[in-house]
């Protein structure tokens, strides 16, 4: 029980930050969208990006398989995201995950807007995909805070010294890490599960 209850204490504890996590994620994506509508070439330019860089390849050769897209997805939320570009830049600079991951919220609206029926339609079902990793994100981000305050600010932590500091802050990152992963994975299995077989019913219609 200790690994349900301890999580959702420091949430509580931290009810502030959180919120303000989910604020910075979902505002940051829904600026990428309005950009994408007032510059249609931010997008088309992000789009050939993803072309060039294998991206859009790589999507196309996995959607043979729900369970394999599904592991890539995972791989790429807590790795690519979840770690890289949160975790590790937070664990040497503090709060520079948060600064980076703007960046890849900002995209995911560019990306992600309705600017035409195809993409609306698809937004469908997979708005549910990002209220699931954007709750996700928020709580690795809200990991990135904590250590980043613990760290300057040890006593917020109960700490006598930043070393300590730093190492409640880990902990704390660790305790809210694991719903974060549950909903990973949660958002994984669904988000392949709509793409190879949701998607394709509404855009028959």
């Amino acid at each position: 029980m200790r690994f349900l209850r301890t999580p959702f204490q420091i949430i509580r504890a931290n009810l502030g930050a959180y919120l303000a996590m989910n604020a910075l994620v979902h505002g940051l994506f829904l600026i990428g969208v309005g950009a994408a509508f007032a510059f249609p070439d931010l997008r088309a330019a992000h789009l050939a990006s993803m072309d060039e860089n294998g991206t859009t390849g790589l999507v196309t050769s996995l959607l043979g398989s729900v369970w394999l897209f599904s592991l890539t997805i995972f791989a790429v939320n807590t790795l690519t995201v979840g770690v890289l570009t949160i975790l590790l830049p937070s664990m040497v600079v503090p709060f520079a995950g948060i600064a980076l991951f703007t960046y890849r919220a900002f995209n995911f609206g560019v990306a992600l807007a309705p600017v035409d029926e195809t993409v609306a339609k698809t937004l469908i079902p997979h708005s549910l995909t990002l209220l699931i990793e954007f709750q996700a994100y928020a709580l690795v981000l809200l990991g990135a805070y904590l250590l980043g305050r613990s760290w300057l600010r040890p006593e917020t932590a109960g700490a006598r010294n930043r070393r300590q500091g730093y190492v409640r802050g880990l902990r704390q990152v660790g305790w809210v890490s694991l719903p974060a992963l549950a909903l990973f994975v949660v958002g994984a299995v669904y988000e392949a599960f709509e793409i190879i077989h949701l998607v394709p019913l509404l855009l028959a219609d």
